[in-house]
């Protein structure tokens, strides 16, 4: 079989391109590749520097980088350039497909958090991906759902037959996972890091839930002795709307002690999360939520809000609180950083829970989602 893949998106530049969607597009590329079973892959990406073995690249002009160039590109160019290939299915690896194809098509979809929180994005891209996502749903053989939320979600907005979906999680990169303790430390010494901190990572937008963090984080340093020495960090690149995080910095007072050290790139990323006294994820919606399981495999104890995608991530193995409840993530922190034995246990669960997420496994139920669609 040979399967064509549209990875337009995928961006290995060391800015918050290179993250989400993109780290979805090189892993599950890198594992597919790795894959036995004689099927064909051609990929369309438009970076310079990727490669992955196995899989043909077909690099389109930069100018697709250009969102509205790329939207162009994917539902008149793509179908004519996979005419010319013939090929014998079509994944779209971010809520797309080019509709202008008679091939049978496999969408993965990654969240609607544009149809359940229309509020947090920017009009422009509301619509865009409101409509492409339902067209393409509609149109698909098959979809992904990279979570249980997801697919309910698809169900719920665009009426997807529950027969067309399959949940196929995210993994998680083997570079992910302990470190020794001296290791950790004189990385933390050389990036400058805090001697004791609270790790978010993440893009820097409203459905992240981070004014509530920070005002929580506060509380806790103002009721609790055991949070005045801990820093908070903030990583991550800045998305949509992010002022009001940085307003509620300065509102609070908290200029000194809370960190704004921008993008991290994935070469580092696992230093990060194991110089962390914690890892917290507040998010109030995530189709996936990716750092959680990374911050578990790397042994960091991890506080999480109840959003349904991080509950099926994290398990038992976190702290939940409910998204919306300051008090909970007050109570939350108060718990970690008061009883080491919590954290200790934290990081064991984290350990096993976090072996659940490989990208061999994704690749391997990806390819049986493309015969299902044949």
């Amino acid at each position: 079989m040979h399967i064509a893949i549209n990875a337009q998106l995928l961006n290995t530049e060391e800015s918050y391109r290179g993250a989400g969607v993109s780290n979805y597009s090189q892993n599950l590329l890198a594992a597919l590749g790795k894959e036995p079973g004689g099927h064909r892959l051609t990929a369309f990406v438009s970076d310079p520097h990727f490669y992955t073995e196995n899989v043909t690249l077909r690099r389109s002009r930069g100018f697709v980088a250009n969102p509205l160039a790329r939207i162009a590109w994917e539902q008149t160019a793509l179908p004519l350039a996979l005419k010319q290939l013939d090929a014998d299915l079509i994944h779209g690896l971010v809520n797309v497909l080019p509709l202008a194809t008679n091939l049978p098509g496999v969408v993965t979809v990654h969240d609607l958090s544009f149809a359940r929180m229309p509020e947090k994005l920017p009009p422009a891209k509301r619509f865009y991906l409101t409509r492409l996502c339902g067209a393409s749903v509609a149109r698909a053989r098959r979809v992904i759902a990279v979570s249980r939320q997801t697919a309910d979600d698809l169900m719920d907005y665009f009426g997807v037959d529950a027969q067309k979906i399959e949940v196929v999680y995210n993994g998680v990169a083997e570079s992910f996972h302990p470190g020794e303790a001296a290791g950790t430390e004189q990385f933390r010494m050389s990036a400058g890091l805090p001697e004791r901190f609270l790790l978010y990572l993440g893009t820097l937008e409203p459905r992240k839930n981070l004014a509530r963090l920070i005002d929580s984080y506060a509380r806790w340093r103002e009721s609790d002795s055991n949070g005045r020495d801990v820093a908070l960090v903030l990583a991550g690149g800045k998305g949509w709307y992010y002022d009001e995080i940085f307003q509620r910095v300065r509102q609070r007072g908290l200029e000194d002690v809370v960190h704004f050290p921008g993008f991290i790139p994935a070469a580092v990323l696992p230093h990060w999360y194991r110089a962390a006294e914690a890892f917290v994820y507040p998010s109030l919606f995530e189709g996936f939520g990716l750092p959680v399981a990374e911050a578990m495999a790397c042994g960091t104890p991890v506080i999480c809000s109840d959003a349904a995608s991080l509950l099926e991530v994290a398990g038992d193995a976190a702290l939940i609180f409910p998204a919306e409840d300051t008090d909970g993530l007050v109570d939350a922190l108060q718990r970690l950083f008061a009883q080491p034995e919590v954290a200790a246990d934290l990081a064991q669960r984290g350990l096993a829970r976090s072996r659940r997420f490989t990208w061999k496994q994704t690749a391997q139920e990806t390819l049986t989602v493309y015969a299902d669609a044949m």
